[in-house]
């Protein structure tokens, strides 16, 4: 029995199935850990969701990313189509609204203490511990699971503040802070305030600014009682220090899917080569 945990797809779908093969998945017992962004960018978002809802079903275990929640917001009215995207074809096909609910009832945040690991797109502000960013998932799972209309809760989490968590935070305010923590964050400053506009590999953010877990080791001052497996940041590419284990290596851009064992304490890593897509 195994549990692998495999990066961003952003609907690369034959390298998954590819990649699926190489470690030679087994559906009746394996498990396999995808860190979001299940969709865009790659050619075939709507074969990704059809492969891991359904056939993959219980044996995926998927927390969300923020192209993930892009595709909720146009499916909901709210959010456009980019020139960037490639989700026409999942907003067009005959079992899109099937689909896509499913899609929003997957998690934030998955944790598994007795494997020693946790699972976020981005990763966790420094203001969190492990216990509190789970509770902080669950609020906004609620919401998008119905406790707020759809299209309204999409109308409010977009935009880049607050950048400062608090516990008196409120309202919309409150849940946009935690939409960008678990789906957008890669640098914050050195009291753990996020920094959105900055995409850019790691030493390229501005003075005073930090990749999101070399500040929350400082402010922490110790090691999370997990491991964090995460995606989200193509330009960090494979990462595995300062407990956590990036694995987001660009397959959408043409460079490589990654999985990575985790199950047995070997944290063997497996790549397949992705082609490059116009």
């Amino acid at each position: 029995m195994a549990t692998y945990a495999i990066g961003d797809i952003q609907g690369c779908c034959d390298p998954l199935k590819r990649l699926l093969e190489q470690i030679r998945f087994d559906p009746a017992q394996d498990t396999i850990w995808f860190v979001g962004d299940l969709v865009n960018r790659g050619p075939d978002s709507l074969g990704v969701l059809r492969l891991v809802r359904n056939e993959l079903g219980d044996r995926a275990i998927t927390v969300l990313g923020n192209h993930d929640i892009h595709l909720m917001s146009v499916w909901s009215g709210h959010g456009r189509l980019k020139n960037s995207d490639t989700l026409r074809g999942t907003l067009d096909a005959p079992d899109a609204d099937e689909l896509i609910e499913w899609l929003r009832h997957r998690p934030l945040m998955h944790v598994d203490e007795r494997m020693g690991y946790a699972m976020a797109h981005a990763g966790l502000p420094p203001a969190w511990s492990v216990a509190e960013a789970q509770l902080r998932a669950r609020e906004l799972e609620r919401a998008l699971r119905g406790e707020i209309p759809l299209d309204d809760l999409m109308d409010n989490i977009y935009g880049n503040r607050p950048i400062e968590w608090s516990d008196d935070l409120e309202g919309y305010d409150r849940l946009r802070f935690i939409t960008n923590a678990f789906m957008r964050m890669r640098f914050v400053d050195g009291e753990g305030r996020l920094l959105l506009r900055e995409k850019g590999r790691p030493g390229a953010a501005p003075e005073g600014h930090y990749p999101w877990f070399i500040a929350r080791r400082r402010l922490r001052g110790a090691r999370d009682p997990v491991k964090l497996v995460t995606g989200h940041w193509s330009l960090l590419g494979f990462h595995n220090d300062d407990g956590v284990l990036s694995i987001d290596t660009g397959c959408q851009w043409g460079n490589t899917l990654t999985a990575v064992r985790i199950d047995d304490g070997s944290e063997g890593v497996y790549s397949l080569k992705c082609p490059e897509h116009d």
